[in-house]
């Protein structure tokens, strides 16, 4: 299994927003979370983001094909860089792929002072890695 990350532009936003759509949809209709959910996120957010000069996006590639995304956000000022959100297709689950994408994100963007934003229990939550 190969995967790896693609650094995604302002033309990838519409496949990444679907796929995120896809990703969080069940997370939305388990807790309601309207306000925090990405599955209830519009477009012109992704657009947004995609544009902000410390953001980094990336698709997530295995094999061949797409299968998540996810986005690192670095300033590069020596603080804590974040991740969030990052998602892997349903049918890609279970196999190792969101964290193999951590991985290669700590070799792109280094490995001290991270935080990953999380859904838990409909509600956001922040983990310090």
């Amino acid at each position: 299994m190969e995967i790896s990350l693609v650094r995604a532009a302002v033309a990838d936003a519409e496949a990444i927003w679907k796929m995120q759509l896809e990703a969080f949809a069940p997370f939305l209709e388990r807790y309601r979370d309207f306000e925090t959910n990405p599955a209830n996120e519009p477009l012109e957010n992704v657009v947004r983001r995609l544009n902000q000069a410390e953001t980094f996006y990336y698709l997530i590639r295995w094999d061949e094909r797409t299968v998540g995304a996810i986005r690192v956000i670095d300033r590069n000022d020596g603080g804590y860089k974040r991740i969030g959100p990052l998602f892997v297709l349903s049918p890609y689950r279970n196999r190792g792929i969101a964290q193999r994408a951590i991985r290669i994100a700590e070799e792109i963007h280094g490995t001290a002072r991270w935080e990953l934003d999380t859904i838990f229990g409909g509600s956001r939550e922040l983990l310090f890695i």
